[in-house]
């Protein structure tokens, strides 16, 4: 398994179904703080249905497709980004992230979306990667700007929670903004 650094002492590295315990351990001091930003099938309530989040993001690896990674931060795993979705053929992905409190304030979620950037283009020659974040989340927009990220579009009232809708933003930074970005 490999570990990449990231600042202030924590790493970035693959979440696996081995680490199921741990997962569903680190959701439960998430979930309260993380539940109005993410997809409800992410935010798991018991050991069973973090591994089976884990066994999915791992069957979609295996078919090339969408990936899972944890930060860990002090040994303790408070976070991590993915590959919502990842298809090599068309050129495009797209990222996501979770932070619980603890995480918050360091830079985390941008460095580690920075490594994955770098591999979808250097590596594997994407041409675009794509976030979608409900308008109202202005932590998760700021770091959508601070990947060099364009706001695309906002789609209204698409995005429910807790009986309500909300607008999502859709942001996009192509291969060629990315590397002039990264430049700079």
């Amino acid at each position: 398994m490999f570990s990449l650094p990231l600042r202030d002492g924590a790493v970035l590295r693959p979440l696996e179904t081995s680490h199921a315990e741990e997962f569903a351990t680190h959701l439960d001091r998430a979930r309260d703080h993380i539940r109005p930003w993410v997809g409800p099938a992410f935010v798991t309530t018991d050991v069973d249905g973090a591994r089976a989040t884990l066994v999915r993001y791992g069957e979609r690896q295996a078919a090339d497709g969408g990936r899972l990674y944890g930060i860990w931060r002090e040994g303790t795993l408070v976070g991590g980004v993915m590959f919502v979705a990842f298809d090599a053929e068309s050129g495009n992905c797209e990222l996501g992230c979770w932070l619980e409190p603890a995480g918050e304030g360091h830079g985390l979620i941008t460095d580690a979306c920075a490594l994955l950037l770098d591999w979808a283009f250097v590596e594997r020659g994407l041409h675009r990667a794509a976030w979608h974040c409900r308008a109202d989340n202005a932590r998760s927009a700021a770091v959508a700007q601070r990947l060099g990220m364009t706001l695309e579009g906002v789609s209204r009232e698409t995005w429910t929670y807790d009986g309500a809708r909300y607008d999502k933003q859709q942001w996009a930074v192509l291969a060629r903004e990315w590397q002039a970005h990264r430049a700079v």
